[in-house]
């Protein structure tokens, strides 16, 4: 077993020679160990971020273990208080369910569904009962349960935090005991959470799972975590076309730590391309390779090479000018509309002036003249934008 590509990507491994002797075990034995990876169903699109938990267990499935994709169908009627600084508002149950059907078409794309076993925390938090959880409840203390930073900051700050948010860490934890996990894994900001499971685990009389946390993946602005709710994500559902202009939206600086995380590339490749960047290779021409890799993951049958093309041929096909400038223009949910698009690409001095071209019929977005000065472009796409006959520049729409 590659036990450097198990551990690629990861931030922490607890305890990490404890994990080595089970996996070596388990390989001289011949059994699997059960790696479980937790999502709350709160939203309905997987998206890019999330794919840093998905890979890892494919990892492991790869290496021949029983990867668990628990839909926490229970626990997100709670919602996870990591991270929150005020308590967040409870789903309904048919909410979850709805958002968790999505999440079984989607995972698939990357765990291989012969080797992934899918579970509901329902299952055993629905019968857990009140005598079952007040017993739960017995097994931490609040004092232990105030070292978190995000309930230390919100009871420093006056901020209300309600009962039921402390449960929520129990209810993870308890996942682990009630599935047997050897493993879990989450995001850095989840480590409270997963050592809750392993507290948990040794007061019911099992072997404290290991635990392995991810990054958090940076959403398309570079900044905040990917979320759907800054819409700064990539999902896995989004068109070829949408992924991939969302993909080479990305500063080049970013670039590279989506190639970290995201890549199924050998890391002596990714050395390769540092250092041809370095070089002086254009680092579009390299943040393409990128995403054809995403696009093709997640559509296959070529899409990706495809997707390259149809974008090359929108910014690059027709008796253009040499070296168009590329803006990057951070956007709104609601979208930006065309003129003041116009003015910060530096192709009109106002928002009027863009306006008073869009009514002349002297503005084109992808080749295609605009009319209405109504028009509002959206985040995650890319633009060649042309006003008049020798005004250029091609535009690449971030979410703010």
């Amino acid at each position: 077993m590659n036990i450097e590509e198990i551990e690629r990507g990861t931030d922490e491994v607890i305890p990490r020679a404890d994990l080595h002797l089970r996996l070596a075990q388990a390989e001289k034995d011949g059994t699997r160990l059960r790696i479980k990876a937790g999502f709350d169903p709160t939203a309905k699109d997987l998206h890019l971020g999330h794919t840093l938990l998905l890979n890892k267990l494919r990892a492991y499935q790869d290496a021949g273990h029983e990867a668990i994709f628990l839909i926490g169908d229970f626990t997100g009627m709670i919602g996870d208080p990591t991270g929150k600084n005020e308590t967040r508002k409870p789903l309904t149950r048919e909410q979850v369910e709805d958002n968790a059907k999505t999440y079984q078409e989607q995972v698939f794309k990357i765990l291989d569904p012969a080797k992934t076993t899918i579970a509901f925390n329902s299952h055993w938090l629905d019968a857990l009962g009140a005598e079952g959880m007040l017993r739960l409840a017995a097994q931490y203390t609040v004092a232990r349960m105030m070292e978190r930073d995000d309930f230390t900051k919100r009871f420093r700050d006056n901020l209300p935090i309600a009962i039921h948010e402390f449960l929520y860490p129990l209810l993870q934890g308890y996942d682990s005991v009630a599935l047997k996990a050897d493993v879990e894994l989450g995001g850095t900001d989840q480590k409270f959470n997963l050592l809750v499971g392993r507290h948990l685990q040794t007061a019911y009389g099992q072997k404290p799972q290991c635990i392995m946390t991810v990054p958090i993946l940076e959403g398309l602005d570079g900044v905040q975590k990917m979320s759907k709710s800054l819409n700064n994500y990539v999902a896995l559902n989004d068109s070829p076309k949408e992924m991939f202009g969302k993909v080479m939206s990305i500063s080049d600086t970013l670039m590279w730590r989506y190639f970290e995380l995201l890549s199924f590339r050998p890391l002596a490749e990714l050395a390769d391309l540092k250092r041809g960047a370095e070089a002086g290779q254009n680092p579009r021409d390299i943040k393409m390779a990128l995403a054809v890799e995403l696009v093709e993951r997640f559509h296959r049958g070529g899409a990706g090479e495809a997707a390259k093309a149809e974008f090359i041929a929108q910014f690059s096909q027709g008796a253009l000018p040499e070296n168009i400038p590329e803006i990057i223009i951070a956007v709104p949910e609601a979208g930006l509309p065309l003129a003041v698009v116009l003015k910060q690409a530096g192709l009109v001095a106002s928002n009027g002036e863009g306006n008073r071209l869009i009514d002349q019929k002297a503005v084109k977005v992808d080749h295609q003249r605009v009319e209405d000065r109504q028009t509002a472009l959206k985040a995650g796409c890319n633009h060649l934008l042309q006003v008049g006959p020798r005004r250029y520049a091609r535009v690449l729409l971030r979410a703010e």
